[in-house]
C-alpha cells in the first residue's frame, strides 16, 4: 500500500475492547486525513470513539485493524520502542487536568520532556525558558503550579508540550477546567502556535465555541465519523 502524503492518514481504523457480550467496538473502520499545519477539532458524545482515536494518534494505543500513517510511516508496523520514539520526538500532549508536577517550578515542569531526550542541563533550561516565553510566562518560570491560576497552569502545560518542537500537538479538552475568558486565551494561544510555528493540532472538545477556533470539525458517533466540515476560520 502506498504511503499517503498527509501528515496523518487513518484508513479503516478499528478498535474494540472486551470479549463476548461485553465487547465494545470503539472504532468501526474510520478513515480520516489531517494535513500538515492543520488545526482539527474532534467532537462527539461520550463513548463515540474520539478518545480512543486520540490515544491511537498519540501512539498510546494500537488499532486492531486498518492503518495509521504518520508522515508516510505505517505506525502499525512499528514495535513498542519505535512507537515510543515517534511519540517522544514528534508528538506533544496537552490534557484537561494540566498534569504538572506540584512541587516543581514551571520551568522544571517544561524541562521534563527534554530529560527523556538526554539534553544537557544548560540547553534544557534555555529551551524551557524559550517555550515559556512563547506562551507568555517567562516571568513566572520559578513559580510552582499552586502559585499559578488555572489558565497559567495550562500555559505551562502547553509550553511543556511544545518545548520539543513537535510536528503534532494533541489536546484533550484543554479548556475543560477553565472559565470562558481563560478558555478564549488558551484557544487564541493554540491558534497562534498553529499559525506561527506550523504545529499541527488535533483537539478533542465538547464545546462548539472552542471547536470554532479550528480549521475543521470532525464529529464522531458510535465509533464512526458522522460529520467532517470546515469552519469559518478555514476561509
Amino acid at each position: 500500500m502506498e504511503a499517503p502524503n498527509s501528515l496523518i492518514s487513518l484508513q479503516g481504523l478499528q478498535k474494540s475492547f472486551g470479549l463476548g457480550a461485553g465487547r465494545i467496538e470503539a472504532l468501526r473502520g474510520i478513515s480520516m486525513e489531517i494535513a500538515d499545519r492543520e488545526f482539527v477539532a474532534i467532537m462527539g458524545p461520550s463513548g463515540s470513539g474520539k478518545s480512543t482515536c486520540m490515544n491511537i494518534l498519540g501512539c498510546l494505543d494500537v488499532p486492531d485493524g486498518g492503518h495509521y500513517w504518520f508522515r508516510g510511516v505505517d505506525v502499525g508496523a512499528l514495535n513498542q520502542d519505535q512507537r515510543a520514539l515517534l511519540r517522544r520526538h514528534y508528538i506533544g500532549f496537552v490534557f484537561q487536568g494540566y498534569n504538572l508536577l506540584p512541587r516543581t517550578s514551571a520551568v522544571e515542569n517544561v524541562e521534563l520532556p527534554l530529560l527523556y531526550r538526554r539534553i544537557p542541563a544548560r540547553d534544557r533550561r534555555d529551551l524551557a525558558m524559550k517555550a515559556l516565553a512563547d506562551v507568555g510566562l517567562a516571568n513566572w518560570a520559578e513559580h510552582a503550579p499552586s502559585e499559578l491560576s488555572g489558565g497559567q497552569q495550562q500555559r505551562v502545560a502547553i509550553a511543556r508540550a511544545i518545548v520539543t518542537s513537535p510536528s503534532l500537538l494533541l489536546a484533550d479538552e484543554p479548556t475543560g477546567n477553565l472559565d470562558t475568558a481563560r478558555s478564549r486565551e488558551i484557544m487564541t494561544l493554540l491558534v497562534e502556535l498553529n499559525r506561527d510555528k506550523g504545529i499541527t493540532i488535533a483537539m478533542v472538545t465538547h464545546e462548539p465555541d472552542m471547536a470554532a477556533y479550528a480549521h475543521r470539525i470532525v464529529g464522531f458517533r458510535d465509533g464512526l465519523i458522522d460529520a467532517d466540515g470546515a469552519t469559518e476560520q478555514a476561509a
